[in-house]
């Protein structure tokens, strides 16, 4: 039996993207902290920071992916009328995690600083990164483990437990910084390696506050969180299937865009230390799209699970319309503050310069086109066409970006400002080709 078709209001949206949006704020919050105090600590700490993050993002972005499964299943639960069975999905997305996190350390720790070795890039950045790669490396497995937990209480509509355990890992993730980068504290780390220290401990400080989250919520027992997932082979295979779709779109993305931080290192010291900054405020600006994204898949997703086809069109429109509406003002501020925002990162008037035109290109042309793609690859998904978005994002970010990037920065002098292009490109035919596969889509039903 199904559960009676839910109403797909604004309010409903707005109440659930508020918190997860200002959760997903709090992940990039602990970068922003990392970059902006490494930064005026060090430009070179910065540009080791950076490219250690190169490959770093690529693993946890396709690790997090992967466990797309339990925001999904969970809200078609819930849409199904199945609520107890969701239980079931977050112990079998916790052994799942671990399994990836234990994976994607390891993967990151024993590769990564050979991969930084051999690309080409200038010696003493290469090892002044690896260190601060292993380090984060040790940081995948809590991490892994906690956005299993924040994924579950979001599709249940618990958005804000998972919001205040992200904000407290980030006043722990500030004090550190503070207190180890200026190299002050008497330990033997400073700079870039004190900074991924304290991201290590701040994401298994996160990882506590969500287990305090779950388990003081009463319902969470009686959903079964707490008694052994009965063995489902079939229920196993569908969560991984969800997540191997996400994983690859994620992969894709990050290597896409650790690729353009590659391009950057090939410009020069300069150069990444200014895309370092411009990425980072993309990175930190996205999460606003893709909490209003998560939302709005597990709207679509309990409309699905209750075979609503109005509805989750109407959740879909909904999420579309948010989000032009919310990154427009967005774009807004961040062209008025360019400058400003360029120049709390660093004090070097160079890499001021260069960050703050990167910036205002960003601005005005990239922003809507992300947010968008990224609303609808969600929303397919939760709707269960799981492998569209994933083919999509390897036409716009692999065949797209990477070559358009490289040619604009170098072969045509474009240097950071080429870079951005690369991605503006990219993410409007990412943008397009969802958009247009979800309304196709809502059409024929």
């Amino acid at each position: 039996m199904h559960a009676p078709a839910p109403q797909i209001r604004l309010r409903s949206l707005l109440t659930l993207a508020g918190p997860v949006v200002l959760a997903r704020l709090g992940i990039m919050t602990m970068g922003l902290v990392d970059t902006v105090v490494v930064g005026r600590h060090s430009a070179a700490e910065l540009g080791f920071l950076a490219l250690a993050w190169a490959p770093t993002g690529v693993v946890l972005t396709t690790a997090i992916g992967l466990l797309a499964g339990v925001q999904v299943l969970t809200s078609q639960a819930i849409g199904a009328g199945r609520v107890a069975d969701t239980g079931a999905v977050l112990r079998r997305g916790l052994v799942y995690a671990f399994w990836v996190g234990c994976g994607a350390a390891a993967v990151l720790a024993g590769l990564g600083g050979p991969l930084l070795d051999h690309i080409g890039l200038d010696r003493a950045l290469a090892h002044g990164a690896t260190p601060v790669l292993q380090v984060l490396a040790l940081s995948l497995l809590p991490i892994m483990l906690a956005d299993a937990g924040i994924f579950w209480l979001e599709a249940h509509g618990r958005a804000v437990p998972g919001m205040i355990a992200m904000w407290g890992a980030n006043a722990v993730n500030l004090g550190l910084n503070l207190w180890l980068v200026p190299g002050r504290s008497g330990f033997a780390v400073e700079g870039a390696a004190a900074s991924a220290w304290s991201t290590a401990i701040s994401r298994t400080a996160l990882l506590l506050f969500v287990v305090a989250a779950i388990g003081g919520w009463q319902r969470a027992r009686d959903f079964g969180v707490f008694t052994r997932a009965p063995k489902d082979r079939a229920a196993s295979a569908k969560l991984r299937r969800v997540g191997y779709a996400a994983a690859i779109s994620y992969a894709v993305e990050t290597t896409a865009f650790a690729g353009m931080t590659i391009v950057a290192g090939w410009l020069g010291a300069a150069a990444v230390a200014s895309w370092a900054i411009v990425i980072n405020v993309m990175a930190l600006l996205f999460m606003v799209p893709l909490g209003l994204a998560a939302a709005t898949a597990v709207l679509v997703g309990r409309a699905h699970g209750a075979r609503d086809a109005v509805g989750v069109r109407r959740a879909g429109l909904l999420g579309f319309g948010t989000t032009i509406a919310v990154t427009l003002a967005i774009s807004l501020g961040v062209g008025i503050g360019a400058d400003w925002i360029a120049a709390a990162y660093t004090r070097d008037t160079a890499v001021q310069a260069v960050s703050a035109a990167a910036l205002l290109l960003t601005a005005w042309f990239f922003l809507i086109a992300d947010g968008l793609q990224v609303v609808g690859a969600q929303s397919l998904r939760a709707r269960g066409d799981i492998w569209v978005p994933s083919a999509t994002h390897f036409f716009s970010y692999i065949a797209v970006l990477l070559p358009a990037g490289y040619v604009f920065a170098i072969p045509l002098g474009g240097g950071v400002n080429g870079i951005v292009w690369g991605t503006i490109v990219a993410s409007l035919v990412s943008a397009g080709l969802l958009v247009g596969r979800f309304l196709w889509l809502a059409k024929r039903r």
